[in-house]
């Protein structure tokens, strides 16, 4: 029964015409159920790896399955073949459990598929039934490493230009304002968090992990501390709250490298679907495992929020985002012909379903491939140099990179002086009449100097934690 539901919704999901041809698929999931980020270590729940099997199944039937009305072109049903998968996850122990468990029922234990029958006639069948090995590698982060352990979004991403801009969030007059509005009702859930959280630590500072401990709690939790506090209202305004804080975080319009972690993920999926439309002899199903952090970032880099505004909220446990990339048959597969479809479920797929999306602010839900490619290069960032660059980076694997720019620069140039040199004499003379104005303004106007952190207290009200501690 549950598998006839599955492949109904599946089927539903879309209603392409019936000579579609799914040359493959890249899909970008968040882990399933897992503890709350306040205690550590972080692990998945067995309710989060259910929910992870459930939208393997889902996307087994709607992928994978004989008889699949989207079946990708040349899948293997029953035997994983490795060449036509790709499954990772950065280095966090509740992302990469979430990708085995994904692994593990995608191609689930097969008697005929796991034995091999050796020399002597003897047929030995792997364990657990015929246990089927799919291998989860690691991927550069498009979240951060151990990113379910840290609070902080940008934690350790290692992009130090995203690191600043998300930071520069909690000086915007925008974060000060609703820390202000905010602070009597995070104070007044003290009773609820007392354990974990304080006076000094209940604001919308930690708007975040405050949501995560509550929430954790009422999935888990057979008894709350003063539950009474927990209204709908409240658990709604909690999560709007959370949403609003994490979003600033993984995005801004008018600082791009905010969003590196959704950059990261449309490079790679650029890198993956290429090989596909050129009819390499790459892997046909990629799924990658990230965090709730990532989706926020390419969602507002595809411009998603101007066609429904839940794109702009926390995603919840084991969604799903889905690039189709489709051929109009079987025999048509010139990239000029094929085109991609944008879809998603907040949940798993299995309750859910999935729902197609416009990208780049467009109309349609179908786009061909070449304007897909233009929309997605526009903030894609595919390797290393362009990493580097996009993030400021000039040391670890940058420092090469930087290296080699210094030294282009200084080839294409007659003089002795390289560009990255005299971009620095040029500061340095422009900081010098900078200093010297404001002396004269110092001296004239009868000012003095006041810290940064004076000026920030004054505004906020209060003191709020350090930004590298969100």
């Amino acid at each position: 029964m549950q598998s006839k539901l599955l492949f109904a919704l599946s089927a539903a999901a879309v209603a392409p015409a019936a000579a579609e041809q799914v040359l493959g698929v890249y899909i970008f999931h968040r882990h399933g159920d897992r503890t709350a980020k306040s205690w550590s270590p972080v692990n998945l729940t067995p309710l989060g790896a259910d929910q992870v099997k459930s939208s393997a199944d889902f996307f087994r039937n709607r992928y994978i399955d004989d008889g699949a009305s989207l079946q990708i072109a040349g899948i293997s049903v029953d035997k994983a073949v490795l060449s036509q998968l790709a499954i990772t996850a950065p280095v966090d122990n509740v992302l990469q459990n979430s990708a085995g468990v994904f692994a593990q029922w995608l191609y689930p234990p097969n008697k005929a598929a796991g034995s091999t029958k050796l020399a002597n006639g003897t047929t030995v069948v792997a364990p657990l039934d015929g246990y089927q090995y799919i291998p989860v590698n690691t991927v550069a982060s498009a979240s951060s490493s151990n990113s379910e352990s840290s609070a902080w979004l940008q934690g350790s991403s290692g992009c130090s230009g995203a690191v600043v801009s998300s930071n520069n969030y909690f000086l915007s007059p925008e974060y000060q304002s609703t820390f202000s509005d905010t602070k009597d009702f995070y104070q007044g859930l003290l009773p609820v968090i007392n354990t974990t959280f304080n006076s000094s630590t209940a604001t919308f500072k930690n708007g975040y992990t405050i949501f995560d401990y509550i929430n954790v709690a009422t999935i888990h939790n057979s008894s709350i501390p003063s539950d009474n506090l927990l209204t709908k209202s409240t658990l709604s305004s909690l999560y709007d709250y959370a949403s609003i804080h994490e979003w600033n975080l993984a995005y801004n319009s008018s600082d791009p490298v905010r969003a590196i972690a959704g950059s990261v993920l449309a490079g790679q999926i650029m890198t993956a679907l290429q090989g596909i439309a050129s009819g390499n002899a790459v892997p046909k199903f990629n799924i990658q495992f990230g965090a709730y952090g990532a989706f926020m970032s390419f969602f507002g880099l595809a411009q998603l929020p101007a066609v429904n505004s839940d794109f702009y909220g926390i995603c919840n446990y084991a969604s799903s985002m889905v690039l189709e990339l489709v051929a109009p048959s079987a025999t048509q597969l010139s990239e000029d012909d094929l085109t991609v479809r944008f879809l998603w479920s907040n949940g798993t797929a299995a309750e859910n379903g999935l729902k197609t999306y416009p990208l780049f602010g467009q109309s349609k839900t179908t786009i061909s491939w070449n304007d897909f490619k233009a929309g997605m290069n526009k903030f894609a960032v595919a390797n290393t140099s362009d990493w580097c660059t996009t993030c400021g980076n000039t040391d670890g694997t940058c420092a090469s990179n930087s290296t080699a720019s210094a030294s282009s620069a200084k080839s294409s140039d007659n003089s002795n002086i390289t560009k990255p040199v005299a971009g620095v004499i040029g500061a340095l003379v422009t900081l010098g009449v900078i200093l010297g104005v404001e002396a004269l303004i110092i001296l004239l106007g009868g000012l003095r100097l006041v810290k940064k952190s004076t000026l920030a207290n004054a505004r906020s009200g209060a003191a709020s934690p350090g930004a590298d501690k969100a």
